[in-house]
């Protein structure tokens, strides 16, 4: 299929490569299927989140262990089940990115991270139950070291 992004042009895809959001995003509860293509030159720790419905709609997202070695998001047992897993381990993890201008004004989103399984391509938004990360995090405050990623 054919798809015209807001940050690729048109692309070419197949839908088994779209992500499933049964629940949408935040703000954006009607849109279901999403893309996950990685930014050239980011080593795959800033990626673009485009939706397969709207192609103007899309997010970037960026990998949240490479921002702070110390992330540890814990997920409810619900919030496991609904994903078939046991644990995180198994689970990959994102966070939107609020790009401003200048860039050092962008913010991410550690509270409400994207969480992904890439064995069914199923994908959530979660609320951390926790009151250590925020939903608007100043972007520079990273040191550009990172540690594992998904």
């Amino acid at each position: 299929m054919k798809l015209q992004t807001k940050y690729f042009g048109e692309i070419d895809y197949e839908p088994s490569q779209a992500l499933t959001f049964p629940n949408g995003l935040f703000g954006f509860e009607e849109e279901r299927s999403f893309l996950l293509l990685p930014f050239e030159g980011s080593g795959g720790t800033m990626l673009c989140l485009q939706s397969t419905a709207t192609g103007p709609l899309a997010f970037v997202l960026l990998d949240p262990f490479s921002l702070d070695g110390e992330y540890s998001p814990e997920l409810s047992a619900a919030e496991l089940e609904q994903f078939g897993a046991e644990d995180i381990s198994k689970l990959c993890f994102y966070v939107l990115c609020a790009v401003k201008n200048p860039v050092s004004a962008s913010t991410v989103n550690l509270k409400c991270p994207v969480v992904v399984d890439p064995r069914s391509g199923e994908a959530r938004q979660i609320i951390l139950e926790t009151d250590r990360y925020g939903m608007r995090h100043p972007l520079s405050e990273f040191k550009r070291e990172g540690a594992e990623k998904c």
